[in-house]
């Protein structure tokens, strides 16, 4: 597995922080900002399907 680069945490108004990473294997990660090495993974484009459904208010409640 390659090196994940991790981006600046995102830190909403009252959730926890998490952080969106990539890998040169074309691979994305999401994790809990503080607990990088439990993380979620998929490809870059599922996560960006999961981002744009949690900022048109379709998954909120997952943060």
């Amino acid at each position: 597995m390659s090196d994940i680069t991790w981006e600046d945490p995102f830190c909403a108004e009252g959730n926890n922080c998490f952080r969106l990473g990539t890998d040169s294997d074309g691979n994305a990660y999401i994790a809990v900002a503080g607990d990088e090495d439990r993380y979620l993974t998929d490809s870059i484009e599922a996560l960006r399907t999961l981002i744009r459904d949690v900022k048109a208010g379709k998954a909120d409640h997952l943060l």
